[in-house]
């Protein structure tokens, strides 16, 4: 092979491994927002593991569901697993709005005898038709002393501040602050 082609084959390759790697994935977190201070509550917390609808149980950030298709980023990720991230954000937005209560996720390294069990389903968490982010959650509550029972649903509209995957995250995030609210308001009647 002639000196001009080696060199122009020994300089072809690296810019082609380049040109068909994929860009590093971008990593998303859901921030808790601060909420209203309520008194009183159980003393003891557990929150069960999120129960997360299986289309939204993956790495990628699900962008919506509509149409019969599903709209996946393939390079927009969310930081740790969506469940984990949002069990996480919960018990730390609870303990800040129920300061008399202390709140412990079932998949921590804590081992409580809990005054009330908190469970949560998500049955969606993505963009509607209208570049609205929806949030569906079923939610159940047992407390024990005394035993009663009490359960909700949630159904929560907030609109995207930019209509990219980062504007999709923020409205997560106002999305979660106000489930949220909504939880802490249970555990404290």
């Amino acid at each position: 092979m002639p000196l001009a082609r080696r060199q122009f084959v020994g300089l072809a390759l690296p810019a082609l491994a380049a040109a068909c790697s994929s860009p590093e994935p971008v990593l998303y977190a859901i921030p808790m927002k601060p909420g209203p201070v309520l008194r009183g509550g159980p003393k003891v917390v557990r929150l069960r593991d999120i129960g997360l609808a299986g289309y939204l149980d993956r790495r990628e950030i699900v962008r919506s569901s509509k149409a019969y298709k599903l709209g996946v980023m393939s390079n927009d990720w969310w930081g740790e697993s969506l469940a984990t991230m949002l069990s996480r954000v919960i018990v730390l937005g609870l303990s800040q709005r129920l300061p008399d209560s202390r709140i412990y996720a079932e998949g921590g390294a804590i081992s409580v005898d809990p005054n009330a069990v908190l469970g949560i389903n998500i049955q969606r968490l993505d963009l509607d038709a209208s570049g609205e982010l929806e949030l569906v959650a079923q939610v159940a509550i047992e407390f024990n002393r005394p035993k009663r029972n009490a359960a909700r649903s949630f159904d929560i509209v907030k609109h995207p501040p930019t209509p990219n995957v980062s504007g999709q995250v923020a409205a997560t995030g106002d999305a979660v602050a106000e489930l949220t609210d909504g939880l802490a308001a249970m555990l404290q009647s």
